[in-house]
């Protein structure tokens, strides 16, 4: 009887495990799909400009430049923890621009410690969405 318990322990245990779905922001996820990618592909962005950088996934960056001007930067490699609500992203460059392949650091924002780091891909520039004709 107790094996018995034991094994539905563990198939109940089994059954929680993580699916190893990629954890996505539902919030950017909705953002981003406010807009159409143009392929017009810069590989740096000025960084007095940046005012807003929010994982959609652990490989996919939106942007917002200004105010108005959204880019997606798809990464090479996971950025571990940059989907987190208590995380931040941190960066610093020797010139005025994030530039492709730059390592940008995943914080921890209450304890300060390091989480992750990744190289940055590409800014692919957005534009709206035209809106669906009545």
């Amino acid at each position: 009887m107790a094996r018995k318990f034991m094994l539905i322990g563990l198939l109940l245990t089994a059954g929680c495990a993580s699916t190893g779905a990629e954890p996505i922001d539902e919030n950017a996820a909705e953002k981003l799909a406010q807009f159409e990618r143009t392929g017009e592909v810069t590989t740096c962005l000025n960084v007095r400009q940046i005012t807003n950088i929010t994982a959609v996934d652990e490989r996919t960056l939106l942007i917002q430049s200004g105010v108005n001007d959204y880019y997606v930067s798809d990464l090479s490699t996971d950025c571990n923890g940059a989907t987190r609500s208590s995380t931040r992203f941190e960066y610093s460059t020797s010139t005025a621009q994030l530039c492709r392949n730059e390592i940008i650091r995943i914080v921890d924002s209450n304890g300060k410690f390091l989480v992750g780091s990744c190289g940055m891909g590409s800014f692919e520039k957005l534009r709206n969405k035209e809106a669906p004709a009545q």
